[in-house]
């Protein structure tokens, strides 16, 4: 197996991180440090990143995690604010993230211990659809959500795979699902800053095939059953 397939298979990061810690001289095997990430290992090698002993995982695993608002989804943060992390069991695997929901937002956060099916969930082309119900302070009109729906220009940034459609309207709110393709960067949050609408809630409820249902915030529980 590559060194790099074998860093992302035990949950350290993607094979792409894995090929920039090899070339930061993050890495070794068996005490000699690694110059390549196409260099072969055996499962008896000791493998090291940044001095520490990690293991292959043969088997992928997968949890959700309802992420409260006020939250970060990295393990770094300059702020020191709150990272979803801590909310992990300190007997669980190491964990990876499959995209993020930004600090004011909440809901569905998908977990693994494989780099590679983090990659995979995250790619546009893997086109997995993320759902969302928004609360909106005021009324929202029905011709804006028609303009969004046919596709939208905002700051030279076309947004094209997005839908919109009113939930429900519970004076003083309006409800909306939104479903996104693609997941550009703060999609939601910009699109609604476009239309001078007041963000309340955003609430992620669906990653591809996998919902948030039932589970309460804070809460991490495994997916046994994984749809590749």
């Amino acid at each position: 197996m590559r060194i790099a397939k074998y860093i992302s298979n035990a949950g350290i990061c993607s094979r792409r991180e894995a090929e920039q810690l090899i070339e930061n001289q993050q890495v070794k095997i068996n005490d000699q440090l690694c110059i390549h990430p196409s260099t072969k290992v055996k499962e008896k090698d000791e493998i090291k990143v940044n001095g520490k002993l990690i293991k292959n995982i043969q088997s992928l695993r997968l949890w959700k995690l309802y992420k409260p608002v006020k939250y970060i989804c990295t393990n770094k943060d300059p702020q020191k604010r709150k990272k979803i992390f801590s909310l992990i069991p300190k007997n669980y695997p190491r964990l990876i993230s499959i995209g993020r929901l930004d600090y004011m937002s909440e809901g569905l956060i998908l977990l693994t211990n494989n780099g590679d099916f983090s990659r995979k969930l995250e790619l546009p082309s893997s086109k997995y659809e993320r759902v969302y119900r928004v609360c909106i302070r005021g009324i929202v009109d029905k011709k804006d959500l028609q303009a969004i729906n046919k596709g939208i220009s905002i700051n030279k940034a076309r947004y094209t795979k997005i839908y919109v459609a009113i939930e429900k309207y519970l004076k003083p709110y309006s409800w909306l699902i939104v479903k996104l393709k693609e997941g550009k960067n703060r999609e939601i949050r910009k699109v609604c800053d476009y239309f001078s609408w007041n963000i309340v809630k955003l609430i992620r409820i669906q990653y591809g095939p996998y919902k948030l249902l039932n589970l309460k915030k804070g809460q991490i529980n495994e997916i046994k059953k994984i749809m590749h």
